[in-house]
């Protein structure tokens, strides 16, 4: 395969911390290509460096506008090797703009099984893997009767949506009534059972064949759903130690979806009270908010120039050592108790173990907190005792 020099990044600004794919692939000698709906001059100065040149679109979700920005870059700069933003909110258009452009990577006629739940759960079965049990409904009299099929309580979300905003956990028949007459009618959604269990991820980076040449896993304190409704702090970690169950389960995974030159995030249940792993879907990108820095500061390489390597040469050269343990924990502001320990307290007590303290945007603080504290430790006692520490609520 030829050598990619023309790489397009989608909406290059966000969120923040994603900029430096566009930094690390300009260092690497591409041309990198962004194209977004903001002000250049909003642009931090990192990424402008990063960046050869910039298009802005008025609107990136009118297709034509997008279309009209490739085939700019694409007359200036010759043939586009690469079109990606890593955010799942622009799957659909990373697509049809490769499948236009005939662009390495998924394009329209891949995109169903890892864009529509349902079709995610029909490949689950291919292979051979348990599923929740649930299908989509068509009106609200189909949503009852499934509803006391499945027993109540029951799961609900978009057939095809991003994160656990529009994911409700229903408990009774007028709690779904009600949700029919708040949503959306031309939304396809999707009824499962409740599964008690962990969330737990099987999350990584694969080279243009196909092959993981990057795992890691994420392991949460609650679910993110239940952040969301309770408005709840949490915390998740990366831990050094993967259980195989979840290494053979989400490699099996990644061969099936066909997975290649891309981040994956996979999400399962592990099942009360057996202890069992149910695969509850896949994300073509990688985890959100600060994980992906959280590789870097477990294995103190740089994963955003290894997806760089990866691009360019088919290569992940950084040795994968998984020297720590890796925690987020978030805390929130305005709430009707105070924290035992301010930050200063934090920094005195944690020492080097406390990576950062960082404030978070609004459009994510209803689960990443207003605060939030990355820590790390090679021993996992040490590091539940940093947690408890940093959460830790006066009485």
């Amino acid at each position: 395969m030829e050598q990619p020099k023309n790489f397009i990044v989608i909406s290059p600004h966000f969120p923040d911390n994603f900029s430096t794919f566009t930094v690390r692939l300009r260092e690497n000698d591409f041309n990198v290509l962004g194209i977004a709906d903001v002000a250049y001059e909003q642009l931090n100065d990192t990424l402008k460096n990063g960046l050869t040149e910039y298009y802005r679109v008025d609107d990136m979700n009118d297709y034509n506008q997008m279309y009209r920005a490739v085939a700019f870059f694409a007359h200036k700069y010759g043939k586009i090797d690469r079109i990606e933003s890593h955010n799942e909110h622009w799957l659909e258009l990373d697509a049809q703009l490769r499948t236009d452009f005939n662009v390495f990577g998924y394009t329209l006629a891949d995109l169903e099984p890892v864009k529509k739940k349902s079709s995610m759960k029909e490949r689950f079965r291919m292979l051979d893997l348990p599923v929740a049990n649930g299908r989509v409904f068509s009106d609200e009299e189909d949503a009852i009767n499934l509803a006391e099929e499945l027993n109540y309580p029951v799961i609900v979300k978009p057939d095809s949506g991003v994160g656990a905003g529009d994911t409700y956990k229903i408990n009774n028949p007028d709690e779904l009534v009600t949700l029919f007459e708040e949503s959306d009618p031309t939304v396809d959604f999707i009824m499962e059972e409740f599964i008690p269990g962990d969330v737990v991820t099987f999350d990584g980076l694969c080279d243009q064949d196909g092959n993981i040449v990057f795992y890691s896993s994420l392991d949460y304190n609650i679910a993110v759903l239940e952040t969301v409704e309770t408005d709840s702090d949490m915390y998740f970690y990366l831990p050094r130690e993967i259980p195989e169950d979840l290494i053979e389960m989400g490699s099996k995974i990644v061969k099936g979806f066909e997975v290649k030159e891309r981040f994956f995030h996979f999400e399962f249940f592990r099942t009360y009270p057996d202890g069992e792993l149910m695969p509850l879907e896949v994300n073509m990108r990688p985890p959100g908010g600060p994980t992906i820095d959280m590789y870097n500061y477990v294995n103190e390489f740089d994963i955003f120039t290894e997806y760089a390597n990866i691009v360019k040469e088919n290569q992940f050269k950084a040795p994968v050592q998984r020297l720590y343990n890796c925690a987020y924990i978030s805390r929130k502001a305005n709430r009707d108790f105070n924290y035992s320990h301010d930050n200063e307290a934090i920094r005195q007590r944690l020492g080097a173990a406390l990576v950062g303290i960082q404030s978070v945007p609004g459009i994510f603080s209803a689960i990443l907190g207003t605060e939030g504290y990355i820590v790390r430790s090679p021993d996992l006692d040490e590091l539940f005792d940093h947690i408890n520490y940093i959460s830790e609520k006066l009485v």
